[in-house]
């Protein structure tokens, strides 16, 4: 249970608003610094050895943030079969991966007998952590077994399901949420997920996109949201704050028809336009550090920022590096990549006066560089 003395004295969302629409850039961040150095006196950043695998990019959802997903009749919609997904995993093993993200799209024909058999199979085969299945999965795997999300939690975790990534969060502010992804489930869905995982003693991550149409207000909401949870079960291990990307997605191409010959229109979220800036990137993730004060790690997002602004965001509250992503879909489909060694982070955060660390999922320390 996290410590509810941490109350006392911690900042309020209307002061967390006036921070991300005010506070001086260079003092946020050091005061994010500090509270990271507080946190993490040992001086160690670190990361984890994983692959991100979409078992399916057919989606019902259509998000109109996504331009991973694809209808079922497309000639690339496709369903990873056994053989590939062993292969990934097996040379995510032979990398010195410990962990595999499993992640796809809600896909109308495949049911609860599908996530235990893709479950069971991996556990058979390899001695592994499955970080699987956002809470729009969870749900959708629920409702179509008829089951509540508790009872399709505790089958999936039997089959063995280890931990729960944070995907799906994107705002968690009904009014963005009605805009972007209508489809998709509600943010009370997605933190009684969350719940329901943390009661069960899976550990989770939360995570937020930001950069779209929310305003200053929406950020902190979502914020907010995730410390009264995490002071309910203290069961999130870390958080991680990353960027939109417009490119390819029916968003995007939303806000490039409005300007298209016109006057750019007036956005009311943290950019000027859809994306976040570096500046407003690591404004949030500064705010991100001082608001989240009872989560112990913050992620920096270089699959969305890059690898030097990764190594500033280490200055402004991060800890951990993320992932070597041996593979990512997801935001590479946007048309946004970049491509990084172990050795190109393990020399990006010394070069940043860190000590760099593998780690697992529930963040120990596995090997030290």
């Amino acid at each position: 249970m996290a410590d509810q003395k941490k109350k006392a004295g911690r900042i309020t969302r209307k002061e967390a608003v006036a921070i991300l629409k005010k506070a001086d850039l260079l003092e946020l961040g050091q005061a994010a610094d500090e509270l990271r150095s507080r946190l993490h006196p040992e001086g160690i950043v670190t990361f984890v050895v994983d692959r991100n695998i979409n078992y399916t990019n057919v989606c019902i959802n259509r998000c109109t943030f996504c331009a991973f997903w694809r209808k079922e009749d497309a000639p690339d919609a496709y369903i990873l079969n056994e053989a590939e997904l062993f292969t990934k995993i097996d040379e995510t093993i032979s990398l010195g991966g410990t962990q595999i993200l499993i992640q796809g799209g809600l896909h109308p024909h495949l049911g609860l007998d599908y996530y235990v058999r893709l479950l069971s199979s991996i556990k058979d085969r390899y001695d592994i952590n499955i970080h699987g299945f956002s809470p729009p999965e969870i749900c959708y795997i629920a409702d179509s077994a008829d089951i509540t999300v508790r009872e399709a939690l505790a089958i999936l975790k039997d089959a063995g399901l280890d931990s729960v990534p944070g995907g799906g969060a994107e705002i968690l502010s009904d009014r963005v949420r009605e805009i972007v992804s209508p489809r998709k489930i509600r943010s009370s869905r997605w933190l009684k997920v969350m719940e329901e995982a943390h009661r069960l003693g899976m550990r989770t991550t939360a995570t937020m996109m930001f950069g779209s149409i929310e305003t200053p207000e929406d950020i902190v909401e979502h914020l907010d949201a995730v410390r009264d949870l995490q002071d309910r079960t203290g069961g999130f291990t870390a958080f991680i704050p990353w960027s939109f990307q417009p490119g390819n997605t029916e968003l995007g191409k939303r806000e490039r028809r409005k300007g298209a010959g016109t006057k750019k229109s007036k956005k009311a979220g943290p950019a000027a336009s859809y994306g976040a800036t570096a500046v407003e990137y690591l404004r949030v993730l500064a705010l991100s550090r001082i608001y989240l004060d009872n989560i112990r790690n913050v992620q920096a997002s270089w699959v969305t920022q890059g690898l030097k602004l990764a190594q500033v965001a280490l200055r402004f509250g991060a800890n951990d590096f993320g992932s070597t992503m041996i593979e990512e879909n997801v935001v590479a489909s946007t048309g946004v990549s970049y491509s990084v060694s172990m050795d190109d982070i393990i020399n990006a955060i010394r070069s940043s006066g860190f000590a760099p660390c593998q780690r697992d999922t529930l963040y120990r320390i596995v090997r030290r560089f």
